[in-house]
């Protein structure tokens, strides 16, 4: 079958991730279909299409399964907001419900994916200064996000498709020229406000959005593997050497830091949590480099460069 046939479906694909998969896979002859509760926001193509759904029921979006190469899902309400309980209740919901009802959804195919990778996060680990966490020895941490993911994978775990192999992936913060963290963090260096945040030893984990695009791509060519992943880049490194990096890149030399009490206040006034800047993830990709795959952004600094300052 030529790809110009295949299909991909990428459930909750509207945000930054599922934007640069449907561009990269488009652009290889795949016909993509996007799932989400708002497609009259976006125009349809011959390449990628935009279908209706809740990530609740099941309903007529479940056609679009027939056949396809991979459904990917990315639903999830953003962890970018301030942790009250209907925010809480909405990032659970949003997670569990899609990849209970994607699950569903393929059982009852008559013609059901290859494939069905459910994206997760890298949260799931502790807070770790000491030593990396990979997927064998890795160590889960407490609280309400560390809760989230490891539900979400139960969940993922918990849907049986004898005909569909099933790859969860654990994502690193993901970097990339249209979205995600890298456009708040360039402008907060641009206004010479990206020095080093709270302690600055926090790891910061994270993958190339190409690399992601590629480790997917990857994913879908070896129907060998199943199973669980983390997907970042072999080189997390501390806050303050990833904001000095950044700072290079970019041609400035002087950051303002920013202390505890500071990303404290700041939250408050933009609705979100410290957490997502001060909790050290130190997640390295183990299982996918033994099976073969090869970064084509190994190290931060060429990753941030291509950013940056790539075409």
């Amino acid at each position: 079958m030529s790809k110009k046939k295949e299909k991909i479906i990428l459930a909750g694909g509207t945000g930054f991730i599922g934007q640069s998969l449907a561009k990269y896979f488009s652009q290889r002859g795949y016909r993509i279909t996007i799932l989400t509760r708002n497609p009259d926001k976006f125009n349809s193509n011959d390449k990628i299409n935009y279908v209706k759904w809740d990530g609740v029921n099941l309903s007529e979006w479940k056609k679009e399964l027939e056949g396809t190469k991979v459904v990917i899902n990315l639903s999830g309400r953003t962890v970018n907001c301030r942790y009250n309980e209907k925010n809480k209740q909405q990032i659970y919901d949003s997670r569990l419900n899609s990849t209970q009802v994607i699950g569903e959804a393929i059982v009852q195919c008559e013609h059901p994916p290859e494939l069905w990778i459910n994206a997760g996060s890298a949260t799931i680990y502790r807070h770790a200064l000491d030593r990396p966490m990979d997927e064998e020895t890795g160590e889960f941490g407490e609280g309400f996000s560390v809760d989230v993911c490891q539900k979400w994978e139960a969940k993922f775990e918990e849907m049986q498709t004898p005909n569909t192999r099933k790859v969860f992936l654990r994502i690193a913060m993901v970097l990339g020229k249209e979205g995600g963290v890298m456009k708040p963090l360039y402008n907060l260096v641009k206004l010479g406000l990206g020095g080093t945040q709270g302690k600055g030893d926090q790891r910061i984990s994270w993958i190339h959005e190409l690399d992601f695009n590629y480790l997917v791509e990857w994913l879908m060519e070896h129907p060998e593997i199943e199973g669980t992943f983390n997907a970042s880049a072999p080189d997390p490194q501390p806050n303050q050497v990833f904001m000095k990096m950044l700072r290079k890149v970019s041609g400035k030399s002087f950051g303002l830091p920013a202390t505890r009490w500071m990303l404290e206040l700041g939250a408050i006034f933009i609705q979100t949590e410290t957490e997502l800047i001060t909790k050290s993830r130190w997640v390295i990709p183990k299982k996918v480099q033994e099976l073969g795959f090869a970064f084509q952004y190994p190290k931060l600094e060429g990753a941030l460069d291509e950013i940056i300052n790539g075409e």
